[in-house]
This record gives structure tokens, C-alpha cells and sequence, in this order.
């Protein structure tokens, strides 16, 4: 096995239980819940396989659902956010970047990984409590959730990739 495929294993259950055992018991003013997962979908690099993204996603997205008793909410908005990524990281680098090229704040600087990161964790955290909810009756409580999920997330992946740069 190569060292990239034994870091993103590691990542993987780091992921899976820190969200299973912690982060899913936070919920800051009833509607902020951090879904941290995310980022391990968020640092794929550019020459990454689509499907193996996709593959990826939806694995972590499984584990996330049976350990958060959410069946299907976390696969189906993190596979749908692991199809976005390699699009949407193509617009933030140069087209002579070196194709292994990943999404840090080295990479592509502070502003720009904030900005990708906060708009895929948007469209995560849009489709994942979308899906959890399914209705629209008490809209300014998921708009509520939208928002303080996304913001929260994003300042632990910042957090998350200063504490990694060192």
C-alpha cells in the first residue's frame, strides 16, 4: 500500500470517529452542528480519480450515517459534494500547476482555500440538512442550521489546516 492511500485510511477513521463521538453531540444554540468529515473530501488533490472521490465520498459517508443513525443524509450530500470538488478546485488553480497539485493554504493561499472550502461546505451542509429535515415548514431554523453548520465547520478546517501545515 502507498503512504497516500495509509493517510487518507488514518483520516479516514480520524474523521469518522471524531464526528461519531464528538462533534455529533455539539450543538451550538440548537442548530450549529460541526460536520467535519467534510475536509477529508475538500483536500483531494487535482490528478485524484473522479470515482475514487466518489468512491471515497460515499464510503465516508456510509460510516458517518450508520454511526449518526442518518440513513443516507451524510452519503448522499457528501457524495454530491465529492462530485463538485474536482470542478470547482480546477477554478482556483493556474492551468501550469503541476497536477498533484492539493487544496491547502499553501497551494492556493488563505483566501482562496477559505472561499473553496466554504462554498463546498455550503453545498454540504445545504443538501445534508435539506435531506435531513425534507420539509420546509420551519424554514428560518434550517437556514439557521445551513448557515451556523457551515460557519463552524469552516473555522475548524482552517483551524484543522493550520494546526496540519505544521
Amino acid at each position: 500500500m502507498t503512504t497516500d492511500l495509509i493517510k487518507r485510511m488514518a483520516g479516514f477513521a480520524a474523521l469518522c470517529l471524531a464526528q461519531a463521538l464528538v462533534f455529533n453531540r455539539m450543538h451550538l444554540f440548537d442548530c450549529a452542528t460541526p460536520l467535519l468529515y467534510v475536509y477529508l473530501i475538500i483536500i483531494f488533490p487535482h490528478n485524484y480519480p473522479r470515482w475514487g472521490i466518489l468512491l471515497w465520498s460515499f464510503t465516508l459517508g456510509l460510516a458517518v450515517d450508520t454511526f449518526s443513525n442518518t440513513p443516507g443524509v451524510a452519503s448522499a450530500s457528501l457524495t454530491l459534494t465529492g462530485a463538485m470538488q474536482p470542478y470547482f478546485f480546477s477554478l482556483f488553480i493556474p492551468r501550469e500547476a503541476p497536477e498533484d497539485t492539493a487544496p491547502s493554504v499553501e497551494t492556493i493561499g488563505m483566501a482562496k482555500f477559505v472561499f473553496y472550502a466554504a462554498v463546498l461546505v455550503f453545498v454540504h451542509c445545504l443538501a445534508f440538512f435539506t435531506l435531513e429535515t425534507f420539509h420546509f415548514f420551519d424554514w428560518l431554523h434550517w437556514m439557521e442550521c445551513v448557515g451556523g453548520s457551515t460557519v463552524l465547520t469552516v473555522l475548524l478546517i482552517v483551524t484543522l489546516e493550520s494546526v496540519r501545515r505544521r
